[in-house]
């Protein structure tokens, strides 16, 4: 065959153009019923997608962070006192199980004088579904706190990751009992309650809260304050106090609530006018600092004391010492001495 003549050439070009011409028409008519094709829409809609995506689960925190505000102010109106005082205190399954903290902590109200009524203003944070299931079981005031991120099925040991955003969630919780107008007593499962420790708290506190170690002097801001027992008046003071000790956190990395509260206590209670007492020993006491005076105890606290097992052992024995004190009368005790049971794993 000879070689392509260049009319043949351009008939065949023009030919290749029209086809590709039909080409593209055919694949923009098809699209045009709301089909995109380009690589830089198809993006803009994956990024809609995600945005919408992200907008829908923002609405559904905040809903569900509503509702669960909302039945937490319907609990806190039933338990709290004529002056809406509640008593808090928070825990998770290992805690809850039978023959544990929560068994004792609620049989110290039992045994303990004419205590056994405040039960009924007591609320139990649960910080997971077995704990939460585990306090419906022995008590009517119930509040399972969700808290993302952290698993609260185990033992949290002092100073881990988890602790710390445990007891930091723990101080955020409380900041929202204030929030919603009412004053709380919160209490740590591992403390024995065996008289009313709110009759030694001044009505003109903002914050109560008890010490590890106690010089002597209430309004000291010596005194080395524990978190445990922590008496909060809702009142404009005590919430800003509060929301700025959340905050600190950032300013204090790798330290717990306690020990922020311990760095911020003196700009903070000048700054805000906060009223702080500490809690003398002798009646709020703890494995720390040892009140040896039965007739005037109203908790002991497991306190400088490390372990689930280590806790558990030495307060059944405070237990059994407290109600070995009130097999005797008032007269029968007079001139008698009463003392723990010591030394035991902690306790000395």
């Amino acid at each position: 065959m000879g070689d392509t003549s260049p009319l043949q050439s351009l008939i065949s070009f023009l030919l290749g153009a029209a086809m590709a011409a039909v080409c593209i028409i055919f694949y923009t008519t098809a699209n045009s019923k709301g089909e995109r094709w380009s690589p830089i829409s198809s993006w803009r809609d994956g990024a809609q997608m995600q945005s919408f995506k992200e907008i829908n689960e923002q609405q559904l925190a905040q809903t569900k962070e509503i509702k669960a505000r909302q039945e937490l102010s319907v609990l806190l109106r039933k338990a709290a006192m004529d002056d809406n005082t509640v008593i808090i205190t928070s825990l998770n399954e290992p805690f809850a199980r039978p023959g544990s903290l929560l068994d004792l902590f609620l049989e110290s109200f039992h045994v303990g004088e004419q205590i056994e009524h405040l039960l009924n203003h007591l609320v139990i944070v649960a910080m997971d579904p077995k704990a939460y299931q585990r306090c419906k079981e022995v008590h009517f005031y119930c509040y399972f706190l969700e808290t993302k991120g952290v698993n609260y099925t185990s033992e949290k040991f002092f100073m881990t990751k988890d602790y710390l955003e445990m007891m930091w969630g723990r101080n955020g919780f409380q900041l929202s009992i204030l929030e919603l107008g009412y004053n709380f007593l919160f209490t740590d499962v591992d403390i024995m309650w065996f008289r009313n420790p709110l009759r030694h708290i001044a009505i003109t506190s903002h914050i109560a809260i008890s010490s590890d170690f106690f010089i002597g002097d209430e309004d000291s801001l010596s005194n080395f304050p524990n978190g445990g027992l922590l008496y909060a008046r809702s009142c404009n003071t005590t919430i800003q106090f509060y929301r700025s000790w959340h905050n600190a956190r950032d300013d204090f990395s790798g330290m717990h609530e306690q020990n922020v509260f311990n760095q911020i206590k003196k700009n903070y209670t000048e700054k805000f006018g906060v009223k702080l007492q500490f809690l003398n020993t002798a009646y709020c006491g703890g494995f720390c600092q040892l009140s040896h005076d039965f007739d005037k105890i109203c908790t002991m606290h497991a306190n400088c004391c490390v372990g689930l097992g280590s806790k558990v052992n030495d307060l059944k024995n405070v237990l059994n010492s407290w109600k070995y004190y009130k097999s005797f009368s008032l007269e029968e005790r007079k001139g008698k001495k009463f003392q723990w049971k010591v030394p035991g794993i902690c306790i000395h």
